[in-house]
C-alpha cells in the first residue's frame, strides 16, 4: 500500500455521494485502493454487502413508494422498496432502483415478489403440469432433477426478484437489490408492488 497517498476532499465527497457510504467507510476504501476510484467503489459494495448480509434480521421500515408510467399512460407502476434510515431512502442510488424495479415490473409483469409469495396450490398445480413434459421411462431421480430444473425455470419467469433484470439480463431482480445493499450498506427490501393496465381486470 502506498503510505504517501492521502484522498482529497473532492474524492471522498465524490464517493460518498454516489456510494451513500459513511465518511470513515468513503476514506478508508480510497486508501486500500490508494486513490483507484472504481477499485475503492468495488470495495465498498464487497464490504457493504457483508454488512448488509449481518443486518438481514434488521427491519427496514423507511424507504420509498415509487412510481412508473408507460405507452402514454395506458400502463403504471407502484412499488414499494424499504431500507433501514431515512438518510439512504433519500439517497439517488436507491431512487434510481426504486425507479428501475418499478419499469421491470411494467415491462415484465412478474405475478409473485418471490418464491416464498407463491401460493402454495399454485406451485402444486404447476408441478403438475411440468410433470407431464418429463419424457417417460426415466428413473425417479432423473425426473426428479428435470423436475427441480423446469420448477427453477419457472420460478424465474413468474417471480420479480428471480426475474433476469430487464436493463441487464446478466443479473436477476434481486442480485440488483442486493448490489445496492451492498453499496450503500443497509437492508433492503422489495416489500410489494401493483401493476395497473387500462381495461385490463
Amino acid at each position: 500500500m502506498n503510505t504517501a497517498y492521502k484522498p482529497t476532499t473532492d474524492e471522498i465527497k465524490r464517493l460518498r455521494e454516489e456510494t451513500g457510504a459513511g465518511l470513515a467507510d468513503v476514506r478508508n476504501a480510497l486508501l486500500w485502493a490508494e486513490g483507484d476510484y472504481e477499485r475503492a467503489k468495488a470495495r465498498l459494495a464487497e464490504t457493504g454487502q457483508a454488512k448488509a448480509e449481518k443486518k438481514a434480521e434488521r427491519a427496514a421500515n423507511e424507504g420509498l413508494v415509487g412510481s412508473y408510467i408507460h405507452a402514454g399512460g395506458k400502463i403504471g407502476v407502484l412499488v414499494e422498496v424499504n431500507c433501514e434510515t431515512d438518510f439512504v431512502a433519500r439517497n439517488e442510488r436507491f431512487k434510481e432502483l426504486v425507479r428501475d424495479v418499478a419499469m421491470h415490473v411494467a415491462a415484465m409483469s412478474p405475478q409473485y415478489r418471490d418464491r416464498e409469495s407463491v401460493p402454495a396450490d399454485v406451485i402444486a398445480e404447476v408441478k403438475a403440469e411440468l410433470e407431464k413434459t418429463v419424457p417417460a421411462g426415466k428413473s425417479p431421480e432423473v425426473t426428479e432433477k428435470i423436475l427441480i430444473g423446469k420448477l427453477n425455470k419457472w420460478y424465474e419467469e413468474h417471480t420479480l426478484l428471480e426475474q433476469p433484470f430487464v436493463k441487464d439480463d446478466a443479473q436477476t431482480v434481486g442480485e440488483l437489490v442486493k448490489s445496492v445493499s451492498g453499496v450503500l450498506g443497509e437492508k433492503i427490501t422489495v416489500r410489494r408492488y401493483a401493476k395497473f393496465a387500462l381495461g385490463e381486470e
